[in-house]
C-alpha cells in the first residue's frame, strides 16, 4: 500500500445531499507530524510505516486528499447547555471517509481543526494545538479504560497560528468514530418536519450499527431501546473513572453510545459529585453527578426524533417512546451497581450492593478523597485488619467514617466465595492507577505551545495507554496534584 492508498469503503456520503456539504480540507501552511497511533493503524489494516512520514503530515493536514476519499462537512442541530440551536454541523472537520477495519467494523476517519465549511457560522474552523493534545490523550486514555469512544489516529501541527486570546500555534486531530451520527442530527431533520429524512437516517443508522432492531416488531423502537441501553451504559463507564464530559450537548451526543467531541473534559482528582471544570459551564449543568440525568433528557429529544417513526398515532407514538425513556434509569442503577461490585471486589452483584459503593462515595467527598488513588488502594487493605499499610492520613481529612465503612465492606467480602488475592487481583483491573490527571495534560500541553516539546506529551501518552499497570511508588504519573497544580478550568478550544 502506498500512502496514498487508504482502503475507503464509503457509505454516508451516498445518503442524499441534504445531509451533508461537500467540503475539501483548507490546505496548511508546514505539517509536522505530532504522533501517530501505530496499533488503530493495524487496526484499520493501514500501513503505519508509510503513514509516519511527510506524505503521512500532508494526508492527516489534508494538504493532500488520498484516493477514495468523499470528503464531507455532517449536518446536524442540537440542544446546547438546554438552549436549541437548529443549524450546528461540522464546522470544523470533515469526514474524509470510511474504512472497515480488520475486525470487520465500519469507521469513520474525520480531520477536526481542517478549515472553514459552510457550517462555520463565524468560526475559523481551526483547532489550537492544546486542545488537540488534549482530546488525544484522553481519548487514548478512554480506550484503554475500555471505555467506548472515538479514538486519535494522528495529530499534526499546521505551521501556522489561530487566534483565540491570543495567537496559538495550530493543529490537526485525525480522528476515528464507529459514527458520527448525533441525536443533534436526527434533530437536524426532526425540526425541519423532514420525516422522509428521519426515516432514512434511522434506517441507516439500524443498518450499519443495531441490525438486531430489525427483528423487534417494532424496528424504530427497538432502534431506541438499543440507544438507550447502550447510553446507559457508556455513563456509568465515565462514572467509573471519574470522567466529566463538560458539555453533553445533544449535538455531542453519539447515537452509537461513544463518547465523543473532548472538549473541556476532564477526570476528577478530589471526588465530588459537583465537580465541575468546563469553563462554559456556569451553571453547574453538566457536573460530575448530573451526567446520568443530563443523558436521559437528551435521549428524551432523541425520542421525539422518532415519534413519527413509532406509531402513526401520535399518543401511541409518545406512550411508546416514554415507557422506553422511563426504562433508562433502572437501566443505568444495574450497570452503576455492577461497576461497583467490581470496584470493590465483589463478584456476586446483590442489590445493596450500590448502597455499600454510594456510601463510599460520601466518605470520599466528606474526606476529600482522591477519587482514582481510593479505589485502587482498597485493594491493598482488602484482608487486613489494620489500616496503617493504607496510609490514611495521605488520602483522608477525616477517617473515622472510612473505617467504619472499611468494616463493612470487608464484612460483605468474607461472604464472597474467593480468596482475598483473587479478589485484589480482579479489583487492581478494574480500579486504574494512572489516569491523564489535568495537571498533567495541562504540563504537556504548555511544554508543546511554549517550547516546541512534545516529550511530555508522548510519555503521558505511553503511560494512559497502561492503566492498569502497577508503578513504583511516589509515581509522577499517580501522585495527585499539589494545591498550586491543581486545574480548575478546561476549555473547550473553539
Amino acid at each position: 500500500m502506498t500512502v496514498t492508498e487508504i482502503p475507503f469503503n464509503n457509505s454516508y456520503a451516498h445518503l442524499p445531499s441534504r445531509f451533508f456539504e461537500h467540503q475539501n480540507p483548507d490546505p496548511v501552511a508546514c505539517p509536522e507530524l505530532i504522533r501517530l497511533n501505530s496499533s488503530l493503524c493495524e487496526t484499520l489494516a493501514l500501513d503505519a510505516a508509510s503513514l509516519a512520514s511527510r506524505f503521512g503530515a500532508d494526508i492527516f493536514s489534508g494538504n493532500i486528499v488520498p484516493s477514495g476519499a468523499e470528503p464531507i462537512a455532517l449536518a446536524y442541530a442540537g440542544h446546547q447547555f438546554g438552549g436549541w440551536t437548529p443549524k450546528l454541523g461540522d464546522g470544523r472537520a470533515v469526514l474524509l471517509g470510511e474504512i472497515v477495519g480488520i475486525d470487520g467494523v465500519r469507521r469513520d476517519i474525520q480531520l477536526k481543526g481542517s478549515g472553514r465549511t459552510p457550517f462555520s457560522r463565524r468560526g475559523d474552523g481551526r483547532a489550537a494545538l492544546g486542545p488537540i493534545l488534549r482530546e488525544y490523550i484522553v481519548s487514548e486514555a478512554m480506550h484503554a479504560l475500555g471505555v467506548p469512544t472515538t479514538r486519535a489516529l494522528a495529530g499534526v501541527t499546521t505551521g501556522q497560528d489561530v487566534l483565540r486570546e491570543g495567537n496559538l500555534p495550530g493543529a490537526i486531530l485525525t480522528r476515528v468514530a464507529q459514527s458520527h451520527v448525533r441525536i443533534g442530527t436526527f434533530e437536524y431533520f426532526a425540526a425541519r418536519r423532514d420525516s422522509d429524512a428521519v426515516r432514512i437516517l434511522a434506517d441507516y443508522i439500524i443498518d450499519r450499527h443495531y441490525p438486531d432492531a430489525k427483528c423487534a416488531d417494532r424496528p424504530y423502537l427497538g432502534l431506541l431501546n438499543a440507544v438507550i441501553e447502550r447510553q446507559a451504559k457508556l455513563i456509568v463507564k465515565w462514572f467509573q473513572f471519574g470522567f466529566i464530559h463538560g458539555v453533553m450537548n445533544t449535538d455531542n451526543t453519539s447515537v452509537v453510545g461513544e463518547t465523543i467531541d473532548y472538549g473541556p473534559c476532564a477526570f476528577m482528582d478530589t471526588y465530588h459529585p459537583q465537580a465541575v471544570f468546563s469553563s462554559i459551564d456556569h451553571m453547574g449543568r453538566y457536573a460530575f453527578g448530573n451526567q446520568s440525568s443530563i443523558m436521559q433528557w437528551n435521549l428524551a429529544q432523541f425520542a421525539q426524533c422518532l415519534l413519527p417513526l413509532l406509531d402513526p398515532d401520535p399518543e401511541t407514538a409518545a406512550e411508546l417512546a416514554q415507557t422506553e425513556i422511563d426504562v433508562y434509569p433502572r437501566k443505568f442503577e444495574t450497570a452503576l451497581n455492577a461497576a461497583m461490585c467490581a470496584k470493590l471486589g465483589l463478584k456476586s452483584v446483590r442489590d445493596e450492593d450500590l448502597v455499600l459503593g454510594l456510601d463510599l462515595l460520601e466518605c470520599m467527598a466528606a474526606g476529600k478523597m482522591d477519587f482514582t488513588n481510593t479505589f485502587r488502594n482498597l485493594a491493598n487493605i482488602i484482608h487486613t485488619d489494620s489500616l496503617e499499610r493504607f496510609e490514611v492520613k495521605d488520602l483522608f481529612n477525616n477517617s473515622s467514617s472510612f473505617n467504619q465503612w472499611v468494616e463493612r465492606w470487608q464484612a460483605r467480602l468474607t461472604e464472597e466465595a474467593r480468596s482475598p488475592e483473587k479478589c485484589a487481583t480482579e479489583m487492581r483491573q478494574a480500579n486504574p492507577e494512572v489516569i491523564p490527571r489535568n495537571h498533567l495534560v495541562e504540563a504537556a500541553i504548555r511544554a508543546a505551545e511554549d517550547e516546541g516539546n512534545f516529550d511530555l506529551f508522548n510519555n503521558l501518552v505511553d503511560e494512559v495507554v497502561r492503566p492498569f499497570e502497577t508503578r513504583e511508588g511516589g509515581s509522577y504519573y499517580i501522585r495527585p496534584p499539589s494545591p498550586d497544580e491543581v486545574v480548575h478550568n478546561t476549555y473547550c478550544g473553539t
